[in-house]
């Protein structure tokens, strides 16, 4: 099962046995609500990834100085959501079982989910931090409760209230922030708040899901639903080496959509989010 993938993001080619991360993609946007194409983001992500150095001016670290094993893309079902779920779901079970974080590149955002069943059977205590520029707590879209657009709501199904933690959240339906006041943490337009969350979480097991267009457009056009009014790049390393404090259990990042994005721009600002984010961890 754990052979060595032929193209692995940068750094990340050290056998599965040593290595305490384990990376993996979950190519699917099936549910995508209005521009699609993040399947295809972590496949591109690996080959621009050789663009960067494995070594990190922000943190003084090096990728070498550590060992991550990128176990390629999961082959999902386009046409059910269930079933790519629990294709993810049971990958990352063998992951989280032998003792590894399972670190997952989407795909649209609603791959979260089987990541989340995955880790919430080792860590019933779990903690969800959550970056994101939408709310993503619809009941259903268009009548279809397993969307992109109801990921974080399926995931309060399974874990409940007071355990969500939402920031840089600039859009959703008003019935979603109404609904967010009483059933999670939600922290809009920044990361104000932030540390205080991270203070309250210290020794708990915590989730950390990052959709990239918590990002401004202006830094990171290439996504499937841009939102004018996001954070910076540099906001965004910070806030990712504040939460990395914890003890992270499972995490992922998403909705990279890299054909929107004809220069390579948001690609190349991806890569470098997935390497800080790497090495935060370690």
């Amino acid at each position: 099962m754990w052979n060595k993938n032929i193209e692995t993001f940068l750094g990340c080619d050290n056998e599965y046995q040593e290595s305490n991360i384990v990376l993996f993609g979950a190519p699917f946007d099936s549910t995508t609500s209005f521009r699609p194409g993040a399947r295809f983001a972590s496949r591109t992500m690996r080959s621009e990834s050789y663009g960067l150095e494995t070594y990190s001016p922000y943190q003084d670290k090096d990728m070498e100085d550590y060992c991550y094993f990128d176990g390629g893309d999961l082959e999902l079902c386009f046409g059910s959501s269930e079933l790519a779920l629990a294709k993810i779901e049971q990958f990352a079970d063998q992951i989280v079982s032998d003792g590894k974080i399972p670190f997952m590149i989407g795909g649209e955002h609603l791959v979260t989910l089987g990541n989340v069943k995955a880790v919430l059977k080792q860590y019933p205590d779990l903690h969800i931090i959550h970056f994101d520029a939408h709310t993503d707590l619809r009941e259903d879209y268009l009548g279809v409760k397993l969307s992109h657009a109801c990921v974080i709501r399926r995931v309060w199904d399974l874990i409940g209230d007071d355990r969500i933690h939402q920031f840089g959240i600039r859009s959703g339906e008003r019935d979603e922030f109404y609904w967010a006041k009483e059933h999670t943490n939600l922290h809009p337009f920044s990361f104000d708040g932030l540390k205080e969350t991270v203070a309250a979480l210290k020794g708990k097991p915590v989730y950390f899901t990052i959709d990239l267009d918590v990002l401004d457009p202006s830094i990171f056009p290439g996504t499937g639903t841009p939102e004018a009014g996001g954070v910076t790049f540099m906001e965004l390393l910070t806030a990712i080496r504040e939460v990395c404090s914890l003890s992270i259990v499972g995490c992922d990042i998403n909705e990279l959509s890299p054909m929107l994005d004809a220069s390579g721009a948001s690609t190349a600002v991806a890569c470098k989010v997935l390497r800080e984010f790497l090495l935060a961890l370690s």
